[in-house]
């Protein structure tokens, strides 16, 4: 089923670009990953680029992954995020993620990939069929600018209408720190379902492990989402 997004979608693709445009904010859409892979190591050094958009580790390419950046009046990055597709030939995502979760670390230094471990929540053995994972999700930290004006929710729901154009998957997922999830980053950026404890990565110098929550929308989700009007998905703080 392909999704249709004349009714709904309009309105969103309107709002969206005028507030991007009364920030000053550019956007650009790539799938040169080597290229994404250089804006990272150059613009973003307080956060490396993630192991599932790492070029030299996937075939990523135009037909299976892009990236997204925003970029100030002046230049200067201000967002990132990156999607690909996943095909889990015919098996639940909890299946997937059993052989696969090492594929999915924190882009911190000294995960132990062998004592982390992955645990199957409720929505992994409903999520089937084709799937897009959203990650590298990233905001400039300057608060007062672009911090607490909404644009979280804007850039969110850009992404994943971008993945439904490309591939319209039957899912999108990702993956939350638990940090982040409990202030509501989650939700601000269109998540209508999380839940805890799916990845428990093992850290080398930490003495408690890092804790995950699974983010996901169906496509039905995604067509409610979207026929929200975007002052009030923007209301809250960034």
């Amino acid at each position: 089923m392909t999704m249709q997004f004349s009714a709904n979608a309009a309105p969103f693709i309107a709002t969206s670009r005028n507030i991007l445009f009364s920030q000053g904010i550019d956007i650009t859409i790539g799938s040169d990953f080597d290229e994404y892979s250089e804006i990272v190591a150059e613009e973003r050094p307080m956060q490396k680029l993630g192991d599932p958009f790492d070029p030299t580790l996937h075939g990523l390419n135009k037909s299976n992954a892009f990236w997204m950046i925003g970029r100030s009046e002046d230049g200067t990055l201000i967002h990132t995020q990156a999607a690909k597709r996943i095909r889990l030939s015919g098996r639940p995502l909890s299946s997937y993620l059993m052989r696969q979760f090492r594929a999915f670390p924190p882009p911190l230094p000294g995960v132990d990939l062998n004592l982390s471990r992955f645990r199957a929540t409720p929505g992994t053995h409903r999520i089937e069929g084709t799937a897009a994972y959203h990650g590298e999700f990233w905001v400039a930290p300057e608060r007062g600018k672009y911090r607490g004006v909404g644009l979280a929710s804007v850039f969110g729901r850009t992404g994943m209408l971008e993945m439904m154009n490309r591939w319209d998957p039957d899912w999108i997922y990702g993956f939350i720190l638990n940090v982040v999830a409990y202030k509501g980053f989650g939700a601000r950026i269109g998540y209508l379902h999380l839940e805890p404890s799916v990845l428990k990565w093992i850290v080398d110098g930490r003495d408690d492990p890092i804790d995950t929550f699974l983010a996901y929308n169906s496509r039905e989700d995604l067509e409610y989402l979207l026929d929200i009007p975007l002052n009030e998905a923007t209301s809250e703080a960034a």
